[in-house]
């Protein structure tokens, strides 16, 4: 007993910063939900849901490089060609949808392996490499996509933008208004979808040898060399999943949008948020430490904070300001116990 108290006590001074994050996300949704006329209802449920989709994969995306100690700056514009493609090729038959979004999700994950490819064998920093293959990213998302636009098929759409209800009536898998179904309905589809890549990509890869290495990169590269960890395959395995999180990203925003758009702005806006949305959530920019559940839960609490701007009377033009400061806040509390230590191992301790 006195055994897994001590593993619990452990477990919690580890993940402090995450907790911490959870508790926050908690409170700020509670008194947004209070505060909103509509509160506590489906319909405000599902509208958060899909405006938090994008920030949410792309800070997963973020994670893993960071894991490694270094910083993916091509998320943003990966999730913006992935969006283009998207735009060009999710229509048609059933099948043709099918292979539409395999082909989109295929092409950020490619993306992403490139920049492993760069970052490993080109020796380069992962900040200038990524820096780099971000403005090839934006270049051929333009040419496939000069002018916004596209089509992205409409029961699609519909379907994996609403609740549980509206995908089963759209497709017509059995019958929604059945009673044993009525409990679960109100749930929305991009919660799921959300939930389900988390869960069922990044905690599997988590614990495979390559997902370990990672971390052990992150936390000490040259003990892990000695080890005889696999840091090359590690390293390449990292930007080629932090592509596919962001390929995840583009491929909801044109299913959300029903259309592509190479803003480069906007590309650029992502991938700041993506980083803070890491530290956040408990990642150190360190390395080693952290994960891409933390860093969800942060990006969940950078949308909630733009979610008041709309219930709370703040003057547009001070709106960036007041979210500047409470990011800046958010992000020295998360990197307070960091700074503080002078060796990194006692962070695990």
């Amino acid at each position: 007993m006195v055994e897994v108290r001590s593993a619990a006590a452990t477990n919690v001074r580890q993940n402090l910063a995450f907790y911490g994050a959870v508790a926050l996300l908690v409170a700020l949704y509670l008194v947004y939900n209070m505060l909103h006329p509509r509160g506590f209802s489906a319909a405000v449920l599902i509208q958060n849901s899909n405006e938090s989709v994008a920030i949410v994969f792309l800070a997963m995306a973020q994670t893993v490089p960071v894991l490694l100690g270094g910083l993916d700056l091509s998320v943003g514009a990966i999730m913006t060609l992935a969006n283009c493609i998207a735009s060009e090729v999710v229509h048609g038959s059933p099948l043709q949808i099918v292979l539409g979004m395999i082909l989109t999700l295929a092409s950020g994950t490619a993306f992403g392996l490139v920049n492993g490819l760069i970052v490993v064998y080109g020796r380069l920093q992962p900040i200038i490499a990524t820096l780099a293959t971000g403005a090839v990213a934006v270049g051929l998302a333009l040419f496939i996509r000069p002018v916004p636009g596209g089509n992205v098929d409409d029961d699609i759409s519909w379907a994996l933008t609403n609740d549980l209800y509206e995908f089963v009536a759209t497709y017509g898998f059995f019958n929604a208004d059945a009673a044993w179904f009525q409990p679960v309905a109100w749930i929305p589809v991009p919660l799921l979808i959300v939930v389900v890549i988390a869960f069922g990509v990044w905690l599997p890869f988590k614990r495979t040898v390559t997902g370990r290495t990672i971390y052990a990169v992150g936390s000490a590269e040259g003990a892990a060399y000695m080890s005889g960890l696999p840091i090359n395959r590690a390293k390449i395995a990292a930007f080629t999943l932090a592509g596919f999180f962001a390929a995840c990203a583009g491929l909801y925003l044109a299913i959300q949008t029903s259309s592509g758009n190479a803003d480069i702005t906007q590309a650029g806006a992502y991938t700041l948020n993506s980083i803070a949305a890491v530290v956040v959530g408990g990642t150190s920019l360190l390395g080693g430490i952290g994960g891409a559940i933390g860093s969800l839960v942060g990006a969940l609490i950078l949308r909630v904070i733009s979610f008041y701007f709309r219930i709370v009377s703040i003057d547009p033009l001070l709106q960036p300001l007041v979210e500047g400061l409470v990011l800046l806040v958010a992000v020295s509390l998360g990197a307070f116990r960091t700074l503080r230590v002078k060796n990194q191992l006692n962070l695990f301790r």
